[in-house]
């Protein structure tokens, strides 16, 4: 698993700490650090934070644009900076 993000948004970490409680301390997550708008290019990356599972984006929507951004997760809750755990839980059941 690997959790994409840029330092200029707090909701990543929020994101690390639903992946532990749900996965548990010794799950591997890899953080890794989107520097520029070319790694973003690159990358794919839609915003942060984004989680990859089996390095797949559960989350992705192809309308989505590639960038140094937040990223905003429709919960059933509304518009958030990161995805419920009932989300997470059910990407990582299904992409694994």
């Amino acid at each position: 698993m690997t959790l994409q993000y840029f330092n200029g948004c707090p909701n990543w970490r929020v994101v690390g700490e639903r992946l532990r409680e749900l996965l548990g301390t010794n799950a591997v997550i890899e953080y890794r650090l989107v520097e520029s708008q070319e790694d973003a290019q690159q990358l794919g990356f839609r915003g942060s934070p984004t989680i990859l599972v089996d390095g797949v984006d559960p989350f992705a929507k192809a309308d989505e644009p590639v960038g140094l951004a937040c990223r905003i997760y429709l919960t059933a809750e509304g518009r958030e900076g990161a995805p419920s755990m009932d989300q997470l839980r059910k990407a990582v059941g299904t992409a694994s």
